[in-house]
């Protein structure tokens, strides 16, 4: 074990190694930064050093999260964190022991995302200004995310070069740069060269941003941001009363799939999961809208009131 951790020398190194080695994104390797720092701010309180903490430690800044609220999802994610870090010195040779190895991540119940209706997608299609420059690209943005699934990290990032719209199919980089191939429909196809003919052959790309699909009005590569708010103001204007944000498009696009009849493998595979239990999900999101119209539906739920 070395005597002396330099934090900022290490947390620069653990950074690179969830990017380059893992192959984590740079989004989800700054939460895990993120969840050390809360660490090593409560060792610090505590008069410990990182390299110094015990199994008691680690489940005493368990508790410290419960108590101030944090919720067991959120504590899950900070728990991993951690984990990953300590995994990290131990493999540098900073640590002989890992104090996380007996820590118990909480039990999480499964939550079920926001799902669309197609009628609240065509609404909010519907509510898309035409009239404006930016009219056609928002709606070619909605058509592919709901068409293809996407997350918005991978819409924002989505290239020229990339789509296939003769072989009706798009490659998409995914989570630790692999790729998937996605099919892309007719309608999704038909408003992207829209798009292209009528708004994208006219700008002027910025550099670095000449072959990224969709542009802002400086010709530069939109952020997750901008999506965000394109969805949420169409949410609005179209009268939907749900909460939602571009990865319920996702959650769209793979329920309805699944109530089409579509192999859960197949859904696992254009999503890009690793694992299929995260596509299970649409299994049970399927189940209880089931379960929702039957309670709404049946006669036999819905007895004729008294005369």
């Amino acid at each position: 074990m070395r005597d002396i951790i330099d934090i900022a020398d290490v947390k620069k190194r653990f950074l690179g190694h969830l990017t380059l080695t893992k192959g984590m994104s740079r989004n989800t390797a700054q939460a895990y930064s993120d969840d050390v720092d809360k660490l090593i701010r409560y060792l610090g309180d505590a008069g410990v050093g990182i390299e110094h903490a015990t199994t008691d430690d680690m489940e005493h800044f368990v508790c410290t999260l419960q108590d101030v609220g944090i919720q067991p999802r959120s504590q899950a994610r900070i728990i991993s964190g951690v984990k990953s870090f300590y995994k990290f010195l131990r493999l540098e040779g900073y640590m002989d022991t890992d104090p996380t190895e007996l820590l118990l991540t909480p039990k999480i119940g499964r939550h079920l995302p926001e799902v669309l209706t197609i009628d609240e997608i065509d609404r909010m299609i519907a509510a898309i200004d035409m009239s404006k420059a930016e009219g056609q690209r928002n709606r070619a943005i909605i058509e592919t995310l709901y068409g293809c699934g996407l997350r918005v990290s991978e819409l924002v990032g989505l290239r020229l070069s990339q789509l296939f719209v003769d072989e009706r199919y798009v490659v998409i980089q995914g989570k630790g740069n692999k790729q998937r191939v996605v099919p892309i429909s007719p309608v999704a196809i038909e408003q992207i060269n829209l798009y292209l003919e009528q708004t994208r052959s006219r700008q002027v790309a910025q550099r670095g941003s000449e072959d990224i699909l969709f542009l802002n009005r400086r010709g530069a590569m939109l952020t997750r941001q901008m999506i965000f708010h394109i969805v949420k103001q169409l949410c609005e204007l179209a009268g939907v009363r749900k909460v939602i944000s571009p990865h319920t498009l996702r959650h769209s696009f793979a329920t309805h799939l699944l109530e089409g009849g579509a192999n859960l493998r197949a859904i696992q595979q254009m999503l890009g999961h690793e694992s299929i239990t995260t596509t299970e999900i649409y299994v049970h999101i399927d189940r209880t809208r089931l379960r929702d119209e039957i309670l709404t539906h049946h006669p036999r739920n819905n007895p004729p009131r008294n005369a």
